[in-house]
């Protein structure tokens, strides 16, 4: 089981040997001075999970442990989540700030992410009811003014780009977003829920079926059937509880600056990386 070390500041030889002691690791041997691989180490328990992000945690550090050792050519697809995982916003959230309601929506948002609202659809709902009869030209200035990539958004789609391996945005946020970053960025697929605009205004009402956790997972199986591929050629990244389903079936889940209940479910968790992390586990 190889063991993987990144930081977005050099590892000190302490933290190498502390870590190395904790998961019973064969020397870590440093990449560059942000980033050290050990080829084998213990198995990965609930306990060793608990030790290592008390030590790696609170240090910068961001630790990985394989069930093998994998390269990008063993993927097909990578799927991403889109609000606070390929991007840095929530864009509903942003969206509400025209009209004075950031803060009771981003609780509601907080809380569904975090699990604590199991019904996504009615969580949805209740916060797209409380932007009726915004004006839609919102939706741009939230684009061009807020919408930011995550730190190593782009390394990290070019690296795979250039594997070969095709991308899916799939998003329980909003298709005036995905649509704009897919050509943007070069994505081959995206699902996003469309926003009802009537006049030029948003009427409170999403169109279409809800993209919860449920649509979420059947559209990566969806999109690895028409690429040919098993889910388990799938990388997925997310950071809310209505990504857990489709990261569940992937063959690589990465939890990004993700909630706890994602943390502790992920295959590897990025808390201090960029998404370009992704490319050093599978180097």
């Amino acid at each position: 089981m190889p063991l993987i070390l990144q930081s977005l500041s050099p590892i000190a030889t302490a933290d190498l040997d502390a870590v190395r002691a904790l998961a019973s690791a064969s020397p870590l041997v440093p990449r560059s001075d942000t980033v050290a691989v050990a080829e084998t180490s213990a198995p990965l328990t609930p306990a060793l999970h608990e030790s290592l992000d008390a030590y790696c945690v609170p240090r910068g550090i961001d630790w990985a442990i394989l069930a093998t050792a994998r390269k990008l050519s063993d993927f097909r697809l990578v799927a991403m989540d889109m609000d606070s995982t390929l991007i840095t916003i929530e864009c509903i959230d942003e969206i509400a700030d025209f009209c004075g309601l950031k803060a009771e929506v981003s609780a509601i948002t907080e809380a569904a992410m975090r699990g604590e609202i199991t019904d996504f659809n009615e969580s949805l709902r209740r916060r797209v009811a409380l932007l009726k009869g915004l004006d839609a030209s919102v939706l741009d200035r939230v684009y061009a003014e807020r919408l930011r990539l995550s730190p190593g958004a782009e390394r990290m789609l070019a690296g795979v780009q250039a594997a070969g391996i095709r991308t899916l945005l799939v998003s329980g946020g909003f298709v005036h977003f995905t649509d704009q970053l897919k050509p943007r960025l070069g994505l081959d697929f995206t699902r996003a829920n469309t926003l009802e605009i009537v006049d030029g205004k948003l009427t409170g009402n999403v169109v279409g079926e809800i993209v919860n956790a449920d649509v979420k997972a059947r559209t990566v199986r969806e999109v690895c059937a028409q690429i040919g591929a098993d889910p388990s050629q799938a990388i997925v990244m997310g950071d809310g509880s209505n990504d857990l389903k489709m990261m569940a079936i992937a063959g690589l889940s990465v939890a990004f600056r993700a909630k706890p209940v994602v943390r502790a479910q992920a295959s590897v968790a990025f808390n201090h990386v960029g998404l370009d992390g992704l490319l050093e586990l599978l180097k």
